[in-house]
């Protein structure tokens, strides 16, 4: 059977590849948090040992490509290639921090949806035969997420009930076309959806919709509906954001309650650590899949899931050019089976 094409949108994919290794680190914030069990890695240094946060989140990426390797027994010549990307601009924290590895490297770059998409390529890539071992690899950093897309960090300028805090946080996962699993099964790539919205400090609302059209493409492309997945996680939509996804579902008639969580609201307490609306950036989805979903599923905790990171694709110049938030979500099925539906 070839790689098989069930809708506009969704692939199957004829030889599943396999999660070989995992890996994820966090900052401060993470390591007060309900998921801190959870990391190979929590460190208190908002600069992970260098002199800027930029360099810091470099720092990051080069340390769970490092855990992912070593948890593997691999080492850069394995891999045959890595996608990878961040939220800076021009991917400066993959860049200067993968430069050393040697290894062939995709930028890419979906904003908070990035893990989604570098996992995606790299499933279809070993699935289509082209390589046998892949990286999928992403990062954020709250302190140079805000100097970039909101106040310099001195200004302490307040934040909206809203907002959501950028996750210091990164991770790794690397997929070989041989291995115990889970495997990638499918894979949907999500569609640019904006419906107006221009509050950068409501970012779930700007991207819900994005994550709704995609989860309705797979589950109409597959003919599934919700009950058919152990866990359907989308990256970091926040308490706002799982809200809308939650209410547009009902409107199809479709109940999403009792298995549908978001990252957003996974990784941190949002009481405890006043973190407004919920958790965000692409290391929150990234350190969440791999730390407790795919330990989760290795341990038979769930046998298929969906995980579903969000992204917005906007930047201060188009912020500032009062322009709307593009949005967008790419979903991958992860099942412990070959053999899935």
């Amino acid at each position: 059977m070839e790689n098989k094409r069930l809708g506009r949108q969704t692939v199957r994919l004829a030889h599943p590849p396999a999660v070989h290794s995992f890996s994820n680190i966090g900052g401060k914030m993470e390591s007060q948090g309900p998921l801190s069990d959870y990391f190979d890695e929590l460190c208190p240094d908002s600069f992970f040992g260098a002199k800027t946060w930029e360099q810091g989140e470099s720092a990051m990426q080069q340390r769970v490509l490092n855990k992912a390797l070593a948890k593997g027994n691999l080492n850069p010549r394995d891999i045959d290639c890595i996608f990878a990307g961040d939220l800076l601009n021009q991917c400066i924290g993959t860049s200067f921090g993968l430069r050393d590895f040697g290894i062939p490297l995709y930028g890419v770059y979906g904003a908070c949806s990035t893990m989604g998409e570098s996992l995606s390529l790299a499933a279809l890539l070993l699935g289509g035969g082209y390589a046998h071992t892949a990286a999928a690899l992403t990062s954020s950093h709250f302190c140079t997420a805000e100097r970039q897309y909101r106040m310099p960090m001195p200004y302490g300028n307040q934040r909206t009930p809203t907002a959501q805090w950028t996750a210091t946080a990164a991770g790794c996962c690397i997929l070989s076309t041989e291995g115990q699993g889970p495997f990638v099964t499918h894979v949907t790539c999500g569609k640019i959806v904006d419906k107006g919205i221009t509050d950068a400090n409501n970012m779930g609302a700007a991207m819900a919709p994005a994550a709704y059209d995609t989860l309705a493409a797979l589950f109409r492309e597959t003919k599934t509906a919700p009950s058919d997945y152990d866990l359907i996680c989308t990256g970091d939509l926040g308490k706002l954001g799982h809200e809308i996804v939650v209410d547009f579902f009902r409107r199809d008639g479709i109940d999403m309650s009792r298995n549908y969580r978001d990252c957003g609201l996974m990784l941190y307490d949002l009481e405890k650590q006043d973190m407004h609306a919920g958790g965000s950036g692409c290391g929150c989805s990234a350190c969440v899949l791999n730390g407790y979903l795919l330990r989760g599923m290795r341990a038979g905790k769930w046998k298929r899931i969906i995980i579903a990171p969000t992204g917005a694709l906007l930047s201060p110049t188009s912020s500032f050019q009062k322009e709307s938030i593009p949005s967008i979500c790419h979903a991958v099925v992860l099942s412990n089976s070959k053999e899935d539906f």
